[in-house]
């Protein structure tokens, strides 16, 4: 085990770039990012990966940009946001063999501030909505993700807010179910977040984020079925 806690030269590295998202001034300071965020990530990565095989033994980690990790120039044709540098530093594992933002998945990010803890898809592609949709005329599978969801609201962990105001057409016959509601979501998943704490600097953020993910792994596992199910 190599992961010791995550940086505290990273943080203030975020901070730093929060002054000065530019080019020139990351490409001058690369190696502080190389050293105390992407070197840190990827021992995350190893640790947390080979734990998790517990839940699942096929999870997909990889401590490599566009893998587990995410790229920190943001592609700017695709954003609103036209700074270069992003401000938050994700992580992920993914189960399946889809594309690793549309398939279930353990999800970690944290900017200079706070760090969110999640589990399921963060957001459903017109294909996967589409599936998702289908996926829910089967009264077995919308009563187990509402009791799934109850019981993590119960726990204290948030959801998504409800992307939709109308029940979609094709679910238009089930519109007095009581489970209906959940084709209002464009997105499945539950999360926490937490302040840059103690903890985040330190070893215990293995077993407090391998904890959030046990709660959580009947979320995954709804979502994994649902997603191989396509």
């Amino acid at each position: 085990m190599v992961f010791d806690g995550f940086s505290k030269a990273g943080i203030s590295f975020l901070k730093d770039l929060e002054q000065n998202n530019n080019k020139v001034w990351f490409e001058q300071n690369r190696y502080i990012w190389e050293k105390h965020i992407r070197k840190v990530n990827e021992n995350f990565v190893e640790d947390m990966g080979e734990t998790l095989q517990i839940l699942d033994a096929n999870i997909n980690f990889n401590p490599k940009v566009g893998k587990s990790l995410f790229k920190i120039y943001r592609d700017v044709r695709f954003s609103k946001n036209k700074l270069p540098m992003k401000d938050k530093i994700g992580i992920i594992f993914y189960g399946g063999n889809h594309h690793r933002m549309q398939s279930s998945s353990f999800y970690m990010h944290y900017t200079k501030d706070s760090y969110f803890i999640s589990t399921g898809i963060r957001n459903f592609k017109p294909p996967l909505l589409k599936h998702y949709r289908e996926y829910l005329k089967d009264e077995t599978k919308r009563m187990q993700l509402q009791n799934i969801l109850n019981t993590l609201v119960k726990k204290g962990y948030k959801l998504p807010t409800k992307k939709y105001k109308n029940i979609p057409k094709v679910l238009s016959e089930y519109k007095d179910d009581q489970y209906i509601d959940l084709s209002l979501y464009g997105a499945m998943y539950a999360y926490i977040e937490y302040s840059i704490d103690d903890d985040f600097y330190s070893i215990n953020i293995l077993d407090k984020a391998f904890k959030i993910y046990q709660d959580m792994y009947d979320l995954y596992n709804w979502v994994y079925e649902m997603t191989q199910n396509q």
